[in-house]
């Protein structure tokens, strides 16, 4: 798989989203490694170089998982604007700290209790930076 694509300002609100929860202990040290290093093994781009076909944060995707074939669409977004009743599931949580950077037809492993399985993006409904929204 190639290397994931993170815009800069991205890189810089998670980063300080993880320093934020640490220092409040909304995270757990292994979650916040584990996406700080999804992030330092990343390629930064400026918002306008992003391709219109990864995942970026405010991003409105379509998955499935291939175990099950669930089809699933929410946004990523940061933590203060979670609300799964709005589809809104945060960077820290495991499904969307995965997705991040991906892009559409990628295929993802990933642990659920009963064993590994595969996320696949299917779509990106919408994208801040494809939109022009480069201030979300």
């Amino acid at each position: 798989m190639d290397q994931i694509i993170i815009t800069k300002q991205d890189f810089s609100r998670i980063h300080k989203a993880i320093s934020a929860a640490k220092a409040s202990n909304r995270i757990k040290k292994e979650e916040a490694e584990k996406l700080l290093n999804e992030l330092h093994h990343a390629k930064v781009v400026p918002s306008e170089e992003v391709p219109k076909d990864v995942v970026t944060m405010n991003s409105i995707v379509k998955i499935h998982f291939q175990n099950n074939k669930t089809v699933v669409q929410f946004q990523l977004v940061y933590p203060d604007l979670a609300n799964i009743k709005e589809h809104k599931i945060s960077i820290f949580s495991s499904v969307a700290a995965a997705l991040i950077g991906y892009r559409v037809g990628d295929e993802i492993d990933w642990v659920i209790p009963s064993g590994m399985t595969k996320i696949v993006i299917d779509e990106i409904i919408y994208q801040p930076e494809a939109a022009g929204d480069f201030d979300l």
